[in-house]
């Protein structure tokens, strides 16, 4: 029996589809929100730390899975090798109901002003893309406001002289400092800095009736036993069911977004639970599947009118893959930092996020999420044994005197940092793969050295004894704070869609995830994918209800 036509189809469940879902069931419109995944839940893996560590990527444990999926790695060199989910140049995002929103960490950070005018404030950079959005932060705020008081942020920008204006304070209070963050608050100020809570997406008092967080070590990399850590799985996305007007089916991978002979998106073709194809029509269709799966989904979609992809006229689909070039320090203290307060991650500063003389850019600084003992053995000071009696002596006495200052670098947009499809490599259903390669450009690197003294400072500040700072390389950047691939912009010759995640010539086809991003600000990206989303379906609800049927 064909599936019933429906107003709209949204691919993904993410931190941006889940919330485009939402906007529309809630606004009247009917929903099939697709995911590739199941529903995660803490209990299939408990507190197993080597199962949800032992991968190399955030999230791994939830998929996709090593026996479906692979992709294509490009070095710079033009060598190309097939990589699996739970390798670091897969650059992967969960694949479960609320996708990265289940495992992540949850840092909820709105970007600062001039992480929308990157052109404007830095100017050209030879070699990169750099360009302004085509929307403003004052755009983007009330979305903002909504994201945080809807999915639920806990935190306070009074003590951040350097946070952008907000109409609205957050819905929860900070959540306390643990040790370590106590210890460096006193450092930060020590040399001048402004500490101040991280703004978190987890309840630190029970909100939206979910309870508090339980301050638990293994929440990283985890779903959360008590439901109180906020993603699009425990909040919008039961709101969109719940409406009546929204269907989630599971377990499916979409591979087309189908046209007519008159270049009009009529809905999407995929393979069911049971490895079935199968279509679905749809009067609009919302990609939301990440800044890797999004443009190879539009690259796969071929035609006589898309000979090279939708939207892909101008072959800007899959081009400026951005992540964040991470950095930072390590430190050891004499004394023991660690107390078993979770998550860990609990103060930053945004003193270095922009507006550094002779610097592109910038990042904000965090102390890091706890690393659980498994992670631990892997982290050694330069030179270090990284096996034998010295190498087990190391973990026994110093694993609760290491602390982590860590900072995203707001990389420059590069336009030969990319999403491709292989045309000689397939997945399980002979799906043409992602083929993902590129490089960050010198400033980036140069950047990444600036914030590493930084907290090589912090670190001195709060009195290691010990410190060694850690600077990215030069390739490919994308993981879990992936962005970039199909940017808006007013030009289609350099942007894929219009500042509502329009794409340029094709009315009703739309997308809602990291991929928009212009630049990707100087800090995780989550809560701004999640703006986004309330921004994209703000504007396909008010739309239809004027009745534009675009």
């Amino acid at each position: 029996m064909a599936n019933k036509h429906v107003n709209a189809v949204v691919v993904g469940s993410g931190a941006g589809g889940g919330v485009v879902a939402k906007e529309l069931a809630v606004g009247g419109l009917s929903v099939v929100l697709f995911e590739r995944g199941k529903w995660a839940r803490y209990d299939d893996h408990n507190n197993d730390e080597l199962t949800s560590q032992r991968t190399s990527t955030l999230g791994a444990y939830y998929g996709p899975d090593n026996k479906r999926y692979r992709r294509v790695a490009v070095d710079r060199q033009g060598n190309e090798r097939i990589v699996l989910p739970n390798e670091w140049a897969y650059h992967n995002n969960a694949a479960c109901v609320g996708s990265g929103t289940v495992p992540y960490g949850g840092m909820a950070w709105r970007f600062m002003e001039e992480c929308f005018k990157f052109k404007s404030t830095y100017g050209h950079i030879e070699g990169s893309s750099n360009a302004d959005w085509p929307i403003t932060y004052s755009d983007l705020e009330p979305y903002y406001v909504k994201a945080e008081w809807e999915i639920g942020v806990a935190g306070d920008d009074s003590p951040n002289p350097f946070a952008p204006w907000r109409s609205k304070p957050h819905p929860m209070p900070p959540f306390k400092h643990n040790r370590e963050a106590t210890m460096l608050e006193g450092a930060a100020k020590k040399a001048g800095f402004h500490p101040f809570p991280i703004p978190m997406l987890r309840n630190s008092i029970s909100y939206g009736g979910r309870p508090a967080c339980i301050r638990m070590r293994n929440c990283v990399g985890f779903a959360c036993p008590v439901n109180a850590k906020c993603g699009t799985q425990n909040t919008v996305i039961p709101v969109a069911i719940n409406s009546g007007n929204c269907e989630l089916r599971i377990k499916c991978q979409v591979y087309e977004v189908m046209t007519n002979d008159r270049g009009r998106v009529t809905g999407v073709a995929y393979f069911d639970q049971r490895d079935r194809r199968q279509v679905q029509t749809a009067d609009i269709v919302i990609l939301a599947a990440s800044a890797t799966e999004t443009p190879r989904l539009l690259l796969n979609s071929v035609s006589d009118l898309f000979p090279d992809g939708i939207g892909n006229r101008y072959d800007q689909v899959g081009r400026n893959l951005q992540g964040h070039a991470y950095c930072g320090a390590d430190g050891m203290f004499e004394e023991e930092i660690y107390d078993d307060v979770g998550p860990g991650a609990s103060i930053a500063i945004c003193d270095f996020a922009h507006n550094n003389p002779g610097i592109i850019g910038g990042a904000m600084l965090a102390n890091e999420f706890i690393r659980m003992p498994y992670l631990f053995s892997g982290i050694r000071p330069p030179g270090s044994k990284r096996w034998g009696k010295e190498h087990k002596d190391f973990q026994k006495n110093f694993y609760k005197h290491h602390v982590v200052i860590r900072g995203p670098v707001q990389e420059v947009p590069n336009p030969e940092s990319r999403v491709q499809v292989s045309r000689e490599v397939k997945d399980y259903w002979g799906i043409p793969v992602s083929k993902i390669s590129g490089w960050k450009l010198d400033e980036d690197v140069q950047t990444a050295r600036f914030i590493a003294d930084k907290a090589e400072d912090w670190l001195k500040a709060a009195g290691a004894i010990q410190i060694w700072k850690s600077v990215p390389g030069t390739g490919v950047s994308g993981g879990q704070h992936q962005s970039g691939t199909c940017r808006m912009g007013d030009d289609p010759q350099t942007s894929v869609t219009n500042k509502f995640g329009q794409v340029h010539g094709v009315d009703n086809l739309f997308v809602a995830d990291g991929s928009l991003h212009v630049t990707n600000g100087a800090f995780n990206p989550v809560l701004t994918i999640m703006a986004l989303g309330y921004w994209v379906g703000d504007y396909i609800v008010k739309e239809w209800n004027h009745g534009n049927r675009f």
